[in-house]
């Protein structure tokens, strides 16, 4: 293959062979989706072509939100990213996502999440290891059972509940950091069959009022290899949640697994016998800032987080975070400027992402390789990057 590609948005006629593409790269069945034959709001596909204008990659940037403390930040989560088996070890996905990158930042978007197949690839791109979904088994029986509470309403919901459930998932998970909004014409496109999400969705209401929930598929058959697939579930109070877990119990006779993504800290999680989890799946999920200025100012910050840091910022895919920054952190906000002089303290890519995320204290990313400061300089300095806590994801994409 000659050195060069060529990077553009996919058109609506490059689509077959995008599918082609994507099918052989993830081993997919020849039913075709029908989101893949048309154009997707909130999606912008793009393609690495050769010189002969033969598709040898593509990447899809998501135009998802995701929460930081209490605001929404844009974000560029990335997906489907393949390569024809001729074009791999030639910098194509390198190609395609420093071009990704760019469009990303010119449709305003801050950071950017992916889960990869292989890791390295997407390291050497500025993307760090953040976090992990875990998906885990648990015995149904093993769930704790109660009598239930006089007054709380356990019921079936319908499509008219959902907006209700959204409304939940947001307060559950909107002061915490990493996790999708759902919001925007790219959520709005998917929902608009108005379906439920799954076989089943169990409620749990307080005088009317929706405070927990559980989405679920039955699978099949009842016997000990059977398995309820709890898609989510999460509640707002403890009550709630032992009255949902209650629910999900009374499976035991057919369905002897449940099998769940529980959510770290969240109300849900504190009732499960967690210490009996098997692993079932687990997905890594790496990070990278797409614009550092944007993705600092954007976010929320806790309220309690002061300081003032200066530090270096190496970022080869995008250029226009290199540089050297001062980072002013009061009353719940943050910004980062640009500043002439030299800093002690000089950061790759990397090692912002895993600050960003709360995945790693400065010390050990300058353990790693990817920050570095002169001798008698604490790294610790740069902690205040990291404030808030780690970042989650409990949407698989």
């Amino acid at each position: 293959m000659p050195a060069t590609v060529h990077v553009r948005e996919l058109d609506l006629a490059d689509l077959d062979a995008a599918w082609e593409l994507g099918r052989f790269a993830f081993g997919s069945t020849s039913e075709r989706p029908a989101p893949t034959t048309v154009a997707v709001p909130g999606m912008t596909r793009y393609g690495a072509f050769d010189d002969s204008g033969r598709l040898v990659g593509k990447a899809v940037d998501l135009h998802h939100d995701q929460w930081w403390s209490g605001r929404a930040v844009p974000a560029a989560d990335v997906a489907g990213v393949a390569v024809a088996p001729e074009a791999r070890g030639r910098g194509v996905a390198r190609a395609m996502l420093t071009g990704l990158l760019r469009g990303a930042r010119e449709r305003g978007a801050a950071v950017s999440a992916l889960y990869p197949t292989v890791a390295a690839p997407y390291r050497a791109c500025g993307w760090e290891t953040a976090g992990v979904l875990r998906t885990v088994d648990l015995a149904t029986a093993a769930l704790p059972r109660h009598r239930p509470a006089a007054h709380l309403t356990v019921r079936a919901g319908t499509p008219a509940d959902l907006p209700a459930v959204a409304d939940l998932y947001e307060r559950v998970t909107r002061h915490r950091n990493g996790m999708l909004t759902r919001r925007g014409e790219l959520f709005d496109f998917f929902a608009a069959d108005a379906g439920l999400p799954g076989d089943g969705l169990t409620l749990v209401e307080h005088d009317g009022a929706l405070v927990a929930y559980a989405t679920w598929q039955r699978g099949r058959g009842y016997g000990a290899d059977s398995v309820l697939t709890v898609d989510e579930a999460l509640a707002t109070t403890a009550e709630a949640a032992r009255e949902i877990v209650g629910v999900l119990g009374s499976w035991a006779s057919v369905a002897p697994t449940v099998r769940l993504c529980p959510l770290d800290g969240d109300v849900v999680s504190t009732v499960l016998p967690l210490e009996a989890a098997r692993d079932h799946e687990r997905d890594l999920w790496m990070h990278r800032p797409v614009d550092v200025a944007r993705a600092v100012a954007a976010r929320g910050w806790p309220a309690h987080a002061r300081g003032v840091v200066d530090f270096g910022l190496t970022d080869a895919l995008a250029d226009w975070n290199t540089g050297t920054w001062r980072l002013t952190v009061a009353d719940g906000a943050a910004e980062l400027t640009r500043v002439d002089a030299d800093a002690d303290l000089r950061l790759d890519v990397r090692g912002f992402a895993l600050l960003y995320a709360g995945a790693a204290h400065a010390r050990s990313v300058a353990q790693a390789g990817l920050l570095h400061h002169r001798a008698g300089v604490d790294p610790a300095a740069l902690d205040l990057l990291s404030a808030g806590g780690p970042a989650q994801l409990l949407d698989y994409f």
